[in-house]
């Protein structure tokens, strides 16, 4: 991350920049199991696991610095369960929470294949370099297995498709880029929000809570895939936002859209860097004239897999946040629900409300990959739950931004 000297990002930049801080095993092991998230945790039949204290230590600091920087008050590791809450969903081992992502061995080690969308399904038979049946499971294990990982990540990441492969992770969570002093013409910061499903939406969310304008931008073509989901999480996530549905064929809607970003304090994204260019935004133009322009992606906008797409399951695989090792139950297992996704979304929010208070623009480059590896590099191991720990379910925020009950 870029050394800015003085301000909260550089207090933030020190922290990015080294493992979470180390927590004490019984206290993270408290955290865990009532945030709701150690619940969806471990084998479907098994009993819940314990995660790298360093996670429950990481969401705690970015929480704690959410709420200096003039931010709601959250239970940081409670955020990894709202979906959950939401539509019912419980853990299921090496099969996610959300059912779409897949713990299976490549021929050299482990992989995620996450088939989140139709056409992943129907890539396949491209990705394997084989004819199958893309809905033969069997199959579709057995010519996995005859794969190096180096190869599969090449050819998923010129198919777009999501894979997590351990060790594909950036150095960092985030690199940040100064630009040019923040022009707030009102006292309140003006966010153009173009997100969609978890990451950021949580971002834009909390931004509102935190007393900005947001304005979620849709296409018309292509709306947030949430709303396919329960209503009553895409309402927790967007809650307090103004909405604009814009057709990208439509020139005269595109230029009042340019138009719109150009007079942003904040412009926040999840998509990769040539998208938003066919839509005539540029970013580097943007942070120059003093806008936050906070970046989300799989794998960050440069470096070897920023070709890639990822979601929240197949991100934490590849930065090492999963269940690989000895365990009184064993198995392998996801953390918790697309951990990737909230704990990104979180520290995404709290980097840009960083940038606000320093009062200059900044290319805040996010990588979901990055934010996992970070969260699992802290040295040392949970303790294991004893029989008799009680292990909260997983639960939403109240209208206020506080968790019901928390």
């Amino acid at each position: 991350m870029a050394d800015l000297s003085v301000g909260p990002l550089a207090g933030l930049s020190a922290v990015l920049d080294g493992p979470p801080p180390a927590v004490d095993p019984e206290r993270a092991l408290a955290r865990w199991a009532g945030s709701g998230a150690m619940s969806l945790t471990g084998t479907a039949d098994g009993r819940p696991r314990a995660v790298p204290p360093g996670l429950v230590g990481g969401l705690d600091l970015l929480a704690d610095r959410l709420g200096r920087l003039g931010g709601p008050v959250l239970d940081g590791p409670a955020l990894l369960g709202e979906r959950a809450a939401a539509a019912g969903l419980r853990r299921r081992g090496a099969t996610s929470v959300g059912g779409d992502a897949h713990l299976v061995d490549a021929a050299d080690g482990l992989v995620c294949l996450n088939l989140a969308r139709p056409d992943d399904v129907a890539s396949l038979p491209a990705l394997l370099g084989v004819a199958l049946d893309p809905t033969d499971w069997p199959a579709v294990r057995r010519a996995l297995a005859a794969r190096d990982r180096v190869d599969l990540v090449e050819v998923a990441d010129l198919l777009g498709m999501p894979l997590g492969v351990p060790g594909t992770a950036p150095d960092r969570a985030a690199t940040v880029r100064p630009g040019g002093p923040i022009r707030v013409a009102d006292g309140v910061p003006l966010v153009v929000e173009f997100g969609s499903l978890w990451a950021a939406p949580l971002c834009g969310g909390l931004l509102a809570r935190a007393g900005c304008r947001v304005v979620k931008v849709e296409s018309t073509r292509r709306p947030d895939g949430a709303r396919r989901g329960p209503a009553v999480f895409f309402d927790l996530l967007n809650a307090g936002k103004e909405f604009l549905a814009v057709d990208p064929t439509d020139s005269e809607e595109l230029r009042m859209l340019r138009g719109l970003v150009e007079g942003a304090d904040v412009v926040l994204e999840a998509s990769r860097p040539r998208a938003l260019r066919q839509w005539g935004l540029e970013v580097d133009e943007a942070v120059d004239r003093g806008t936050v322009w906070a970046s989300i992606t799989g794998y960050g906008r440069t470096g070897p897999r920023s070709d890639g797409v990822a979601f929240g399951d197949d991100a934490a695989v590849s930065g090492g946040l999963f269940l690989d090792g000895p365990d009184a139950d064993g198995g392998l297992g996801f953390v918790a629900d697309a951990v990737a996704d909230p704990a990104t979304g979180l520290l995404a929010t709290v980097l840009v409300l960083a940038a606000l208070a320093d009062g200059r623009g900044a290319l805040v480059d996010l990588s979901l990959a990055g934010t996992a590896r970070w969260l699992a590099s802290t040295p040392g191991h949970m303790v294991r739950p004893g029989p008799d720990l009680r292990v909260a379910p997983p639960r939403m925020r109240d209208g206020i931004g506080g968790f019901a009950g928390f």
